[in-house]
């Protein structure tokens, strides 16, 4: 089948970001503003990602608009599963990023050495994507409880621990140019590492600013996110459509 995956680019990243930090404020916006609870708010998010995962698996090529709500979907039941953790089930911040960083290695070697890479520049098998998306899910429920952590635990706060993490993601960003370390690995390291800055940037934009954030609250960030959003992927798809067009076609 054909590679149903984004080429990874600087308007990847943007969208990731967007899509992660969106995940995160509706995610609160869901469990708590509306206060329907972690336990119902995950099941409803989750139930949501296998929905949208099975029209990811099943379609037959690249479809923007799919791909990221399939990101969205990961980052707000990943939001809503790691509270769910670290808050209902009490077990902490701490504990509950140890268990998903544990997950996501196994994740990682049982994929290393079923497929033999863990590249995502050429996924062209149900099981592979599969894998991928499994790999995505943990991460973003790990970013967010390491995001918490950063935000309430360590003393950073929230604008501290987007500072942290965005100065990590300049890092590999750095490393990616300048060394000679694989670009799979370093692709994986910054992916999870947007998650936590996507939950350290929502506290930032939903928190008031007594809490050291600017006051939008989780509908008004989650509106603006999702505007964000939606025209990245209105212009990736018009590129991608005036890409599919034949050379005849543009020259006329």
């Amino acid at each position: 089948m054909d590679n149903k995956l984004p080429k990874i680019a600087a308007a990847f990243w943007i969208m990731k970001i967007a899509a992660t930090t969106l995940g995160e404020t509706a995610g609160d916006l869901l469990s708590m503003t509306l206060n329907v609870g972690y336990a119902i708010s995950s099941i409803m998010l989750i139930s949501a990602f296998l929905a949208s995962l099975v029209a990811q698996l099943f379609s037959k090529k690249y479809l923007p608009y799919l791909y990221w709500f399939v990101i969205l979907t990961t980052s707000t039941a990943g939001t809503t599963m790691s509270d769910y953790m670290d808050r209902t089930l009490g077990l902490g911040y701490t504990l509950g990023s140890a268990i998903l960083v544990s997950i996501l290695i196994c994740i990682f070697l049982f994929w290393r050495f079923a497929v033999g890479s863990l590249s995502v520049n050429d996924v062209r098998s149900r099981k592979v994507e599969l894998l991928y998306w499994i790999a995505i899910l943990f991460s973003n429920t790990l970013g967010t409880a390491l995001g918490d952590f950063l935000a309430d635990d360590s003393g950073l706060g929230f604008a501290g621990g987007a500072i942290l993490i965005g100065s990590l993601l300049a890092v590999v960003l750095l490393c990616a140019f300048f060394t000679p370390l694989s670009k799979v690995l370093l692709f994986w390291v910054a992916f999870v590492l947007t998650r936590p800055f996507g939950a350290t940037m929502g506290d930032v934009l939903t928190k008031t600013p007594e809490k050291g954030g600017l006051g939008f609250g989780t509908i008004g960030s989650s509106a603006i996110l999702a505007g964000i959003l939606a025209v990245c992927i209105v212009l990736t798809m018009l590129n991608q459509n005036k890409q599919a067009r034949p050379v005849t076609e543009i020259a006329t």
